[in-house]
């Protein structure tokens, strides 16, 4: 048990596997005996929209985190992660995505620019935020982008207490058969590079 706090703000689009992505965490940091909770919004996500996540490690009063006080801020996709970072991730932190994008309807209908390599580095430099970048791996199932961004928490201790074997027991709780022995071997693979 800790009385350490640390909160976790994960976003992605719907169908990304957000869900378990976050079942996935709490129950690491569980299997590492800290006291963890967390809930799930899912808005439009079955249109596409955003799939949000609050994980919250240590004491807290409420489920949800406080605008501006995530330690942090985990996306599946790039303009998730943007806005992770303006509206939930706190100053100093760290914010690790994988940058993949899905385009915006305001995007698409040519109302808004598309979004930067460059733009997001940008404003993690003016808030003195640690960025972290995971590129694309080919994958045989995309879905395994979560397994990739949890090898990444791993091999970087982005979550203190949690290590390797923590999350390779939230994956045996959740998984099974191949399933289970891809996700195991891509966990580890990233972990250790």
């Amino acid at each position: 048990m800790t009385e350490h706090k640390f909160d976790i703000y994960i976003t992605g689009v719907g169908g990304q596997g957000i869900g378990l992505f976050s079942e996935a965490l709490i129950r690491a940091a569980d299997h590492a005996g800290l006291v963890v909770g967390g809930v799930d919004t899912h808005g439009l996500a079955q249109r596409g929209g955003a799939v949000v996540s609050h994980v919250r490690i240590g004491p807290a009063y409420s489920p949800l985190i406080r605008r501006g006080c995530a330690d942090l801020a985990i996306s599946l996709e790039s303009y998730e992660a943007l806005r992770a970072l303006q509206e939930y991730l706190a100053d100093a932190k760290t914010l690790l995505y994988y940058d993949v994008r899905w385009q915006p309807l305001s995007v698409r209908l040519g109302k808004e620019s598309p979004l930067t390599d460059d733009f997001i580095r940008q404003e993690c430099l003016r808030r003195n935020i640690r960025e972290i970048r995971v590129a694309p791996e080919s994958l045989t199932d995309s879905r395994m982008q979560n397994t990739v961004l949890l090898g990444y928490l791993a091999k970087e201790a982005l979550i203190p207490g949690v290590k390797l074997q923590h999350y390779e027991a939230a994956l045996n709780d959740l998984m099974q058969g191949s399933m289970l022995e891809q996700n195991l071997a891509l966990l580890q693979k990233i972990a250790s590079a």
